[in-house]
């Protein structure tokens, strides 16, 4: 029984791209790459099921170039694509692996039931403090798409959907009653302050018996190889996730 790559799902939606816009993106990118490919609306449904584990190389870098994050941020183990087998259909077939080195990295799944439908857009909102600006705090704000599979959530920023362009953000959570526990990944926008660098940490927050809102808090490393942390809340603006509520979301929250 396969499980579908909500990951994937949510990361495309983001983009504002149907199956088959996103196929040509990734053909596109291996054409500007040098390393031309075959994807189709097809691949990409066989990816977002689970029916493929991984991505050949070729599809791996596209999808990388297209997303602009690590194949392990789009629902794939990263660790699998050196010891893997051409299936000869645009994905792999995982091998054994030597005694001691697992191929996989079995995540844990939550026990609890969820207790309510989390899909749909969210408004991210964090405070952080920059230690290199005089200790000032500056809040983050990021509209976000968040998937939910069972116990699950997959979260990424839309496009123009963040108060500092060209930040996306990364949410990979489980749940657990209202209990919302995982990590957070943000690439900071490359002529920003932070220029380019790409953080990531943890999040932890309580789920409201609403179901419209979680606040919690967030633990990260900041530049001087220090550990920092601040609130992070995610209220619910809508539980449609149509390409027009998606476009009509796609700009900087006020």
């Amino acid at each position: 029984m396969t499980t579908p790559n909500s990951t994937l799902r949510a990361a495309r939606m983001a983009l504002l791209m149907s199956q088959d816009e996103f196929a040509r993106a990734i053909r596109e990118a291996g054409e500007r790459a040098g390393t031309p490919n075959d994807a189709s609306k097809r691949l990409v449904q066989r990816w977002e099921s689970g029916q493929i584990a991984a991505p050949r190389p070729v599809y791996a870098r596209a999808l990388e170039a297209v997303t602009r994050m690590p194949i392990g941020s789009l629902g794939f183990p990263a660790n699998t694509l050196a010891r893997v087998t051409d299936d000869g259909q645009g994905g792999h077939d995982l091998q054994d692996s030597p005694v001691g080195v697992p191929i996989l990295t079995a995540v844990p799944t939550a026990q609890t039931a969820p207790t309510g439908t989390y899909s749909g857009v969210w408004l991210s909102t964090y405070e952080y403090v920059s230690s290199g600006r005089g200790g000032e705090v500056f809040t983050g704000k990021h509209y976000v798409v968040l998937l939910q599979h069972g116990n699950t959530l997959s979260g990424r920023s839309l496009p123009n959907g963040s108060l500092n362009p060209d930040s996306p953000l990364s949410l990979d959570l489980q749940l657990d009653g209202n209990t919302v526990t995982g990590t957070w990944t943000e690439q900071t926008a490359r002529d920003g302050y932070y220029q380019g660098a790409r953080y990531f940490g943890a999040l932890q927050m309580l789920a409201e018996p609403t179901g419209r809102r979680m606040a919690g808090k967030w633990v990260g490393f900041g530049r001087e190889f220090d550990v920092n942390t601040g609130p992070w809340e995610l209220r619910l603006v809508d539980a449609s996730t149509d390409k027009a509520t998606l476009e009509r979301y796609n700009q900087p929250p006020g």
